[in-house]
């Protein structure tokens, strides 16, 4: 079938370009080449792709983008934090408007097929937790005092005793708490919008955690921790690890990303709604950095936890990876040990 992957250049949307045309579809990409992401179309990019040049929020871009396309993998966006909150303009006009202006394409028209959108954990907030005493509950959002006397686990909202986290699941509450987050959720809202007013279409939001891998960014404010990390290492400086390095997170190879959004649009059966796609085994901020520079060799430099926090950060969020094994039929392969010594040196943007 022919696929539309937006954001084909990317990180991710260029290992999902990868494993389509393994499978023998025929692909076309539309990107922007963003400066804060790109300087220029990557040496990865493939000869048998159709590469499209251009802003989905162009109106024209996204029509000729979606025409005679049977399935969508929706990868383009702004991600991360950013800098601070001046990047809200940039987070929405790329995030939500372009994601409106694709959509209006694909009504314009008439697609009723498959729509795979790229979301994330980070709509979820804080993870899942459970006091002993009053079950499971919703931590409030961290609290700058306490985060300023190194007090890192959010307390039981209602005796302020200590929590446990657990996965979260698709069905647990939505909070997003930061920009990034926010316009994540609200792609999720206009795709499930579309499929309510197309029959046919199936929408899937697939929450990506922690995705690391070849091609990632660099060190910037748009970089995932992974790729900040490696980046340090690379110039022999110590990665600097927030808080007590305690922060749970679900560390998953991009090359099961990829392999994840392909199950979702052309797997056997369509899947309506939010999948995590994890590894499913939590795994520390400072295990990640120790298990990277151990990759990288004896001579690299030590982490150093230095304290200090992010706003907008949450402590502890990792999958509960049951619905994406039931129903798309996903389970990660890449080994953390050697997805980490596979990332210690390769290739990135």
């Amino acid at each position: 079938m022919r696929v539309l992957v937006t954001g084909g250049a990317g990180f991710v949307g260029s290992h999902v370009v990868d494993r389509l045309v393994a499978d023998g579809h025929d692909v076309r990409v539309v990107d922007l080449l963003h400066p804060a992401a790109h300087d220029g179309p990557p040496g990865y990019l493939r000869h048998d792709v159709d590469y499209r040049w251009g802003d989905l929020r162009d109106a024209a871009v996204a029509d000729a983008a979606v025409e005679g396309v049977d399935a969508v993998s929706h990868q383009a966006a702004m991600v991360g934090l950013g800098v601070d909150f001046g990047d809200v303009e940039g987070y929405v006009g790329h995030n939500d408007l372009g994601t409106a202006s694709l959509l209006g394409a694909l009504h314009r028209a008439g697609f009723a097929g498959r729509l795979v959108l790229a979301s994330s954990m980070v709509v979820y907030g804080e993870g899942r937790y459970r006091c002993a005493e009053h079950g499971a509950v919703r931590p409030e959002p961290r609290r700058p005092d306490r985060l300023e006397a190194g007090e890192w686990e959010p307390p039981c909202p209602r005796c302020g005793r200590d929590l446990t986290a657990e996965p979260v699941s698709e069905d647990a509450p939505l909070d997003p708490r930061n920009v990034y987050a926010a316009t994540k959720l609200h792609q999720e809202h206009l795709g499930a919008a579309y499929a309510r007013e197309h029959p046919g279409a199936v929408v899937t939001a697939l929450r990506y955690h922690n995705v690391y891998g070849a091609r990632m960014p660099r060190d910037t404010p748009y970089a995932g921790v992974a790729s900040i990390f490696r980046s340090a290492l690379e110039r022999g400086e110590a990665p600097r690890v927030y808080e007590d390095g305690g922060q749970r997170r679900d560390f998953v190879h991009v090359r099961d990303v990829a392999r994840a959004n392909v199950l979702a649009l052309a797997g056997d059966e369509a899947v309506t709604g939010a999948c995590n796609v994890g590894s499913g085994t939590p795994r520390t901020v400072l295990d990640m950095a120790v298990a990277l520079a151990d990759a990288i060799g004896a001579g690299a430099v030590r982490p150093r936890v230095v304290g200090g926090y992010r706003l907008g950060d949450v402590r502890h969020v990792f999958a509960s990876t049951e619905r994406a094994a039931s129903r798309l039929g996903f389970s990660a392969e890449v080994a953390f040990e050697a997805g980490m010594r596979e990332f210690a040196t390769a290739s990135l943007r």
